[in-house]
């Protein structure tokens, strides 16, 4: 008789020996590889044109480490969605994803506010380089939220519309193709949010060099 655990592991097993050459994870890793090229091309750019000018150090507003923070917890909040979905965990696959997406808006309304911090303090995009690439960094990774977002608020409210007997919550956790989007836009938001924390610290230990 076989052991459900080693059935369930087989199966997961199975499921990340077929993912690696999947169209859909390689889309991904092609997507992930541009956004790297991109802000580790601006971080290069910022780091010359700032060297080059001799701009002064621009130090970065408290709400950018709270941010930190917050995506931080918005990236647990998915790994405990995924490990719910695992164990077949209905209510608490849906607070995660619930969870999750409260605490990205919540990292977009604080980033808003972070900028206004830089309005009042006379800081804009005009001022110089080091505010331009900070305010156009800041802002591509603003936008990378947001584009993630309607993936997650799809996966919550599909969850709740079928998720609602039985027999509809064991065809969801079954369902390989909802298993590989999730993992999908789990890497995706862990990317983020590793991406945002190299951001932080490179703007920080810039502001420390003169």
């Amino acid at each position: 008789m076989n052991n459900p655990k080693d059935t369930s592991e087989k199966r997961y097993y199975d499921e990340y020996a077929s993912f690696t050459f999947h169209p859909h994870n390689v889309l991904l890793f092609l997507l992930l590889l541009g956004i790297s090229a991109l802000f580790l091309s601006l971080s290069a750019a910022f780091v010359y044109t700032r060297v080059q000018s001799q701009l002064p150090p621009l130090h970065l507003p408290p709400l950018f480490l709270l941010n930190t923070l917050i995506l931080i917890a918005s990236s647990a909040a998915m790994y405990r969605a995924k490990d719910c979905y695992k164990k077949d965990d209905t209510p608490g696959y849906q607070r995660m994803l619930l969870a999750t997406m409260g605490l990205s808006l919540l990292f977009l309304a604080l980033q808003v506010l972070a900028w206004k911090s830089l309005f009042a303090e006379n800081i804009f995009l005009s001022t110089d380089n080091a505010a331009a690439y900070l305010y156009v960094i800041s802002g591509l990774h603003f936008l990378h939220v947001i584009a993630g977002l309607p993936f997650l608020a799809a996966f919550y409210l599909t969850a709740r519309k079928q998720m609602q007997e039985p027999v509809s919550v064991l065809i969801y956790f079954s369902d390989p193709d909802k298993r590989l989007k999730l993992r999908l836009l789990s890497i995706y938001w862990h990317f983020l949010d590793g991406l945002w924390i190299y951001l932080v610290v490179f703007f920080a230990i810039l502001s420390w060099v003169n």
